[in-house]
């Protein structure tokens, strides 16, 4: 005779499960979906890596100042306050587009591709910023030339190309 040992069930008053999670078919088309808006920096770098056509546009949103501050290298500067006048002088619509500002605690890269769509333009947002770009330790452009830090072991894989997601 096999025993077993019915596991407690999950209190719906617990923070986490006070709204339950959405049904697999739902999750499903959520985080697909959800694959279709943004890219992760990785991924991106990867893309960009010398030699390759990324198959993409990087957009850099931010203001001048912030552009000469330090930019991922190969990325075309355009404001999203610039976007209605020349989007559609820098920019192909047949091309997709990615769009990144500071970072997480910044909508800008939201805006910008909110921006790019209205006009006709497929778009994704880069995931993390220049901040993520940055503490993963890829190269950055400023007006000075050209610099790399560390990367921070808290965002990015140590001893390894990339992270096995």
């Amino acid at each position: 005779m096999t025993h077993t040992t019915a596991q407690p069930a999950a209190s719906a008053s617990h923070p986490v499960l006070r709204v339950p999670p959405a049904s697999p078919a739902a999750a499903a088309a959520y985080f697909g979906a959800s694959l279709a808006f943004y890219a992760d920096v990785s991924d991106v770098a990867a893309a960009l890596a010398p030699g390759t056509d990324p198959g993409f546009v990087l957009i850099d949103s931010r203001s001048p100042e912030s552009w000469d501050q330090g930019h991922i290298p190969g990325a075309l500067h355009l404001s999203t306050a610039l976007i209605p006048e020349q989007a559609g002088r820098l920019l192909d619509r047949d091309v997709p587009v990615v769009t990144y500002c500071w970072g997480p605690g910044c909508n800008g890269a939201t805006r910008a591709a909110l921006a790019l769509a209205q006009f006709g333009y497929q778009v994704k947002e880069m995931l993390g910023g220049i901040e993520y770009w940055i503490r993963e330790g890829f190269e950055v452009e400023t007006w000075q030339g050209r610099e790399q830090r560390a990367a921070d072991p808290l965002t990015a894989p140590v001893g390894a190309d990339d992270c096995g997601c």
